[in-house]
């Protein structure tokens, strides 16, 4: 298999994170998303993900794009160490909480979005952080209420076993202190993330570990 991935991106991370805890072998092809403008918009990239984005893993002669794609890809086609529940409420709830983190904070905080931000609207880089900043928080206070609220978390955002919701809580939590959230309001984030990174997988997914890390 062929990973697609920026060191930095943390739709890349929980990729890595998922194979690492799958225990699957895999190449890493890097795809610098600021060098020359965005390497993901050159030909040789869109010829692999028309969407520009990254991870893509190439399987074979399968190629797939969109990390939680990927994952529950790797779940189906790898069962072992699986990143969903067996039950359907608890797939359910796992699904949930890694699309909050998916779809309520990324995409407001995201490169793209960013560097429109300061090119097209011309906000500063105060202002464009204090964007960055305030989307993160109120998407880890949706994310944290839940994981307060359910009987079902553990050890772990499900339970004592990690699985997708973790392989995007990681990641969005590198982000978030990259950015300069304090995690004080998120004392379950903050403990969750602490047991996981003691993980060798999540160890050996971090950004900093990375044949392209700068």
């Amino acid at each position: 298999m062929k990973l697609y991935s920026y060191f930095r991106s943390s739709t890349s991370y929980r990729a890595r994170i998922a194979l690492n805890l799958k225990g699957l072998e895999y190449e890493q092809v890097p795809v610098h998303l600021l060098r020359d403008g965005g390497e993901q918009h050159g030909d040789n990239y869109r010829a692999v993900n028309p969407s520009q984005l990254v991870p893509a893993l190439v399987d074979g002669d399968q190629t797939i794009t969109q990390s939680l794609a990927i994952m529950e890809y790797l779940d189906e086609v790898h069962p072992v160490m699986p990143l969903l529940p067996q039950d359907a409420a608890g797939r359910a709830r796992v699904r949930a909480l890694a699309l909050t983190v998916a779809c309520e904070i990324h995409p407001l905080a995201n490169l793209r979005v960013l560097q429109h931000l300061k090119g097209a609207m011309g906000l500063t880089e105060e202002v464009k952080n204090e964007w960055q900043q305030h989307w993160v928080k109120e998407g880890l206070a949706m994310l944290e209420a839940h994981l307060a609220r359910d009987s079902e978390t553990g050890r772990f955002c499900h339970g004592d076993t990690p699985t997708m919701a973790d392989c995007c809580l990681v990641p969005q939590v590198f982000n978030a202190q990259r950015v300069g959230v304090d995690l004080g309001p998120y004392p379950n984030i903050a403990r969750i993330y602490a047991n996981c990174i003691e993980l060798p997988a999540f160890k050996a997914a971090h950004p900093s570990q990375q044949p392209d890390a700068e």
